[in-house]
């Protein structure tokens, strides 16, 4: 069953194991040396961003290596963009407003 990537990305942790992984892959065992939890729960952080695509296993003999996904990312990237649009115009009105009210404050005294 698929996940959804908000809910996958929502959790603390799963934040954090895709940050490690946008450095480097890593196995299930090193991922949970870095958290004060034990590989079972690590591994349920795994098969959760797993199922979203954002995380991609790599067999190498006996041992799996989890990669970032950049390209899941991206499309979640592009959907923030159009948000991002809007905030920018927004805040680029309120700056020419603050700077229109300055001119008209300083005309004044």
């Amino acid at each position: 069953m698929k996940q959804d990537i908000f809910q996958a990305i929502a959790d603390p942790t799963r934040r954090a194991i895709l940050t490690l992984l946008a450095i480097q892959a890593l196995t299930p065992n090193a991922m949970a040396e870095k958290f004060d939890m034990t590989r079972q729960a690590v591994s349920k952080h795994i098969k959760v961003l797993h199922e979203c695509d954002l995380i991609k296993p790599e067999q190498n003999g006996r041992e799996i290596h989890y990669h970032f996904n950049a390209k899941k990312m991206q499309q979640f990237d592009h959907w923030l963009a159009q948000f991002r649009q809007n905030w920018e115009t927004q805040f680029n009105q309120l700056d020419q407003l603050l700077t229109t009210i300055k001119e008209e404050t300083t005309k004044w005294h």
